[in-house]
């Protein structure tokens, strides 16, 4: 899901692109893409409406509106934001077009369906609520944290919530009400950063870990900010994709060199998430070995290599020996000459670079899709 910098890259795109335009019209062909209010009442809600300006907060974007109210869209996993001209046409996976009086229109597309958006209002305190019919009335984010970049988020109040929370540190991180906006890929970088392993129990952080994780935390997200994000899978920006992904340290790195040691990054499950780290450089306490070594161990959470209960007769057999396959005499023979490393990590670059490309073929399409 796009996470912070991705949401922020998103907003300061549209915000040159909307602010001040007027909504005359607007289409859904799914109408649970709609979670506040009713669809009837969202459109009439829009109708007529004058775009002030484009915001973040958290993983949402918030267009306030003249009148008051709020029109608040979370792209989710795969919707996609563009503003493009009426007459272009669009896919089937735009469920949401809202004509502007300039002859444009703003188009969310979602392949999977999981994007969501909300008609709210604004009160005097600048707070977003649901109106009483709605079905949890009240403050929209009660339950987020603040936002790591706003000025007012300082060491001092950083460790104020870190030591009033239990747990492992790769879980609070994403933990929305500890603070809004992080997510998988950004609680890696961060703890790689710090040196922090992601399973270590946040009681054993000393002062100095505690300002190393913040450091490293607002860093990574000022960092992507300026590089429009990491367009891994299929976020991308009205003006296009991000850089972020060429510069990442540890997120989906696994198999390859660490950047500091170069040692092999690992990957384990951690909270249904996968979790990238250097188990050298981002050493485990002791106190904490025991109750992480169900999550280090487990088969399900092992490469191939590590799972299997022994070698192959193959991976035994030295450079010459018969029967072996001309790909299992290679491998032999680089194994010999202390390759099987290299082999290890080119695979890893090659499974990396499949992913990458295949990642960039669908925003590709996605941006023809929506007529972008």
């Amino acid at each position: 899901m796009p996470e912070l910098p991705e949401v922020e890259t998103i907003a300061r795109d549209l915000r040159p692109l909307a602010s001040g335009r007027t909504i005359s019209a607007v289409r859904i062909d799914w109408p649970r893409i709609v979670a506040h209010p009713d669809p009837e009442a969202f459109v009439a809600g829009l109708l007529g409406r004058r775009i002030l300006g484009v915001e973040r907060r958290a993983k949402w974007l918030l267009l306030d509106l003249d009148g008051g109210s709020v029109l608040a869209i979370q792209v989710m996993m795969t919707g996609q934001l563009f503003v493009v001209p009426a007459a272009a046409p669009a896919d089937r996976h735009v469920h949401l077009l809202i004509d502007l009086d300039d002859g444009r229109q703003l188009r969310l597309r979602d392949m999977r369906k999981f994007a969501r958006v909300g008609l709210y209002r604004r009160d005097p305190a600048g707070r977003v609520l649901r109106d009483a019919g709605g079905r949890e009335p009240g403050d929209v984010f009660a339950r987020h944290g603040p936002e790591p970049l706003a000025p007012g988020f300082t060491l001092a109040r950083f460790r104020e919530r870190v030591r009033a929370r239990r747990g492992r540190l790769k879980p609070l991180l994403l933990d929305q009400s500890f603070v809004a906006g992080v997510g998988n890929i950004y609680a890696d970088e961060a703890l790689w950063r710090a040196r922090l392993h992601p399973l270590r129990t946040v009681a054993t952080l000393r002062p100095d870990d505690e300002r190393r994780l913040y450091r490293s935390l607002l860093d990574v997200l000022a960092e992507a900010v300026e590089r429009r994000g990491s367009s891994i899978d299929d976020y991308t920006a009205p003006e296009g994709d991000g850089e972020m992904q060429d510069h990442l340290q540890a997120y989906q790195r696994t198999g390859l060199p660490c950047l500091r040691c170069g040692r092999p990054m690992r990957r384990i499950t951690v909270g249904q998430r996968g979790t990238h780290f250097c188990s050298w450089c981002q050493r485990l306490p002791a106190v904490d070995r025991a109750g992480a070594a169900p999550l280090l161990s487990g088969q399900r959470n092992r490469s191939a290599d590590e799972a299997r209960p022994g070698p192959r007769w193959t991976e035994l057999a030295g450079e010459g020996t018969l029967g072996l396959t001309p790909d299992e005499a290679a491998r032999a023979a680089a194994k010999t000459r202390g390759g099987a490393g290299r082999l290890a990590a080119d695979a890893a670059k090659a499974r990396a670079e499949r992913t990458r490309r295949a990642a960039e073929t669908r925003r590709r399409n996605a941006r023809a899709g929506a007529g972008a």
